[in-house]
């Protein structure tokens, strides 16, 4: 039995959603005559929770009910753009279907809502090929805190380091690392030079497969 794992997060890493939800903030933002630029979708946008993107944008706290409403309002709009427009960065089901092909446990682990992680995974069709699936509301503490990653490994009943996360933000990536675990960076909106050191770096699936996997989680 392949005692190892896959995590996977979602946005930027299964699928390339950052201009979609680049597009729902900018309608979101002008709604409420919040100004914004591309760079700062970058810096401040990608990767991040909404409690943080909230903050930052409105330039004051946005917590608690006010967070929930704002944060529902934003997310169905993305939901609404993108609902269409689903599909995942190049040869990542076959790169799935490889991995559960040799024994791996395999797992989701989003900051993002469980409402948008259901629309993706309904319309990709692979939910029954994951082992755990978590989002926002299961998590106290989102990246770059590593409980997401922590309480994957726990569901799927893998040590942490025998794990393999994909991710392509900052913050994602500290969250694998802090968990003890590998991490390869996905390149769909960083460069490798904008992420913590990982592993291995990918523009898409093309460029892995489940034998490198197996030889990255046995590194030293």
């Amino acid at each position: 039995m392949n005692q190892y794992a896959v995590i996977f997060d979602m946005d930027g890493v299964i699928c390339h959603t950052n201009p979609y939800h680049a597009k729902a903030f900018a309608i979101f933002f002008d709604k409420y005559k919040i100004a914004y630029s591309d760079k700062e979708f970058e810096d401040h946008m990608y990767g991040k929770h909404n409690s943080y993107i909230m903050t930052h944008f409105f330039k004051r706290s946005i917590v608690g009910d006010e967070l929930i409403a704002l944060e529902s309002e934003k997310e169905a709009l993305f939901r609404e753009i993108y609902k269409s427009e689903v599909t995942t960065l190049p040869n990542y089901v076959n790169f799935l279907d490889d991995l559960k092909a040799n024994g791996f446990k395999t797992a989701v682990a989003t900051s993002a809502p469980r409402a948008n992680l259901e629309l993706i995974l309904d319309v990709l069709q692979i939910a029954d090929k994951m082992e755990s699936l978590l989002a926002s509301e299961n998590v106290a503490l989102h990246k770059p805190n590593p409980e997401v990653y922590l309480k994957s490994a726990q569901n799927i009943g893998i040590d942490p380091v025998h794990c393999l996360v994909f991710e392509d933000s900052f913050s994602g990536v500290t969250a694998g690392l802090q968990a003890g675990m590998k991490v390869v960076g996905v390149l769909s909106s960083h460069t490798r030079d904008q992420l913590p050191p990982c592993a291995e770096y990918i523009n898409d699936y093309y460029e892995i497969d489940a034998a490198k996997v197996k030889a990255l989680i046995r590194q030293n």
